[in-house]
């Protein structure tokens, strides 16, 4: 089967990842740009990051939401009306690789050619931004480093192409 990760308006798909704060871990980053460089290949692929917010040392449960909320609000502001938002969530539904795969290339079949990937900050992402947010995507009901599921998302999202694609990389 081949890749069907094209919008016949424009060609290619779009595919954006929004981000709260500066990733400044050196391997991270550099398989970040090895994932990107792949990515740029076959989509249009763009990564926004936005400002966190401070926050104190210790909060109360307002106080995060607060910090939430306006990190939300800040992701929001890049996410364009006509994309299909998924957001990262722990709560999230879970999907195989391939059932990723599928989903992605089902919405390109139907029309849905700009995607657009939020991650939260350290305490995850607004009720505003998942309540918006067309699918909630878990990898585990684990917790992980929001700097480390830049990576694994951008990763993963190379894997569905190259599951459509029919490439070995999956294997």
């Amino acid at each position: 089967m081949w890749i069907t990760f094209v919008d016949k308006g424009s060609g290619r798909m779009n595919i954006q990842l929004l981000v709260v704060g500066k990733c400044k871990e050196k391997y991270l980053l550099a398989g970040i740009e090895e994932y990107e460089k792949r990515l740029k290949k076959d989509v249009k692929f763009s990564m926004t990051e936005v400002a966190d917010e401070r926050a104190p040392e210790r909060f109360s449960e307002k106080e995060a939401q607060q910090v939430m909320k306006k990190e939300g609000e800040r992701l929001w502001q890049h996410v364009k009306p006509q994309s299909y938002v998924i957001a990262l969530d722990r709560k999230g539904k879970m999907f195989s690789s391939e059932e990723m795969a599928s989903h992605i290339d089902q919405l390109a079949l139907h029309g849905r050619s700009h995607l657009t990937f939020i991650i939260g900050g350290s305490l995850g992402l607004s009720d505003d931004v998942l309540q918006q947010a067309d699918l909630r995507w878990s990898f585990s009901t684990l917790t992980f480093p929001h700097q480390l599921m830049r990576l694994m998302v951008v990763e993963q999202i190379y894997r569905a192409l190259q599951i459509q694609k029919g490439t070995p990389y999956h294997k």
